[in-house]
């Protein structure tokens, strides 16, 4: 799921100032946002009445399934059209795909109210962790599941940096260092010993922006190319 925060307050506000917005429509996400405790229905009736503090009008909100699903969302601001017609912008609590998405599904302005901050995993209710970057160049196959160039905070490939001491990461001193995991985990699957030297990431591999049209029998793949 994408994991976002709240963004600067004051920098909404500029936003709403710079197009003279005193009404403002609100839309969420039902999904990462609202597990994200960032953008449901409890943060929306926040922001709406921290907008009302500032003497603005909320014209009214939704919460959609998903913001970043374009039918539903075109389908969720046809339901509003009326609050969003007498709105002069609106402010999107979703991911920047979500706020994307909302942009193009109506013709006011519309700003984001979240930060998208990374692809996370839920560990569990309200904690998440960033384990992959979607980098399409996957090295989990060599390297037990682990992804050395995420959890390791200098991004290396090929095992410890000589900061790592007692088996702990010199970066984040209260977690074990990302290597020493992986070659623990290889050893216990019995593939530790002997493991080929990782290649250079090949970052051509992922170029923007991606697409996936799988209406098509061959359709553009994840990183701009085309599916043999």
């Amino acid at each position: 799921m994408i994991i976002t925060r709240p963004r600067d307050w004051a920098r909404i506000k500029a936003n709403l100032a710079e197009v003279g917005a005193e009404k403002v429509f609100l839309m969420g996400c039902g999904q990462c946002a609202t597990v994200a405790s960032t953008g449901g229905e409890k943060e929306i009736l926040q922001a709406k009445a921290a907008i009302e503090a500032t003497g603005r009008t909320v014209t009214g909100w939704a919460v959609g399934e998903v913001a970043c699903h374009s039918g539903g969302t075109k389908l969720e601001a046809r339901k509003h059209v009326g609050d969003i017609s007498d709105a002069d912008a609106v402010v999107v609590l979703a991911c920047g795909a979500g706020v994307q998405t909302v942009a193009d599904s109506v013709s006011k302005p519309v700003f984001p109210g979240l930060e998208s901050v990374f692809l996370g995993n839920v560990v569990r209710h309200g904690v998440f962790e960033e384990r992959c970057q979607m980098c399409g160049d996957c090295v989990l196959d060599k390297t037990a599941g682990i992804c050395p160039v995420t959890t390791c905070p200098k991004g290396l490939l090929n095992g410890p940096c000589g900061g790592m001491w007692g088996g702990m990461c010199e970066v984040l001193t209260d977690r074990e260092c990302a290597h020493v995991r992986i070659q623990r985990r290889l050893t216990e699957q019995g593939r530790g010993r002997g493991r080929a030297t990782l290649e250079p990431k090949d970052f051509s591999k992922k170029l923007k922006p991606g697409s996936v049209n799988l209406r098509e029998k061959k359709g553009t793949s994840a990183g701009g190319g085309r599916d043999e």
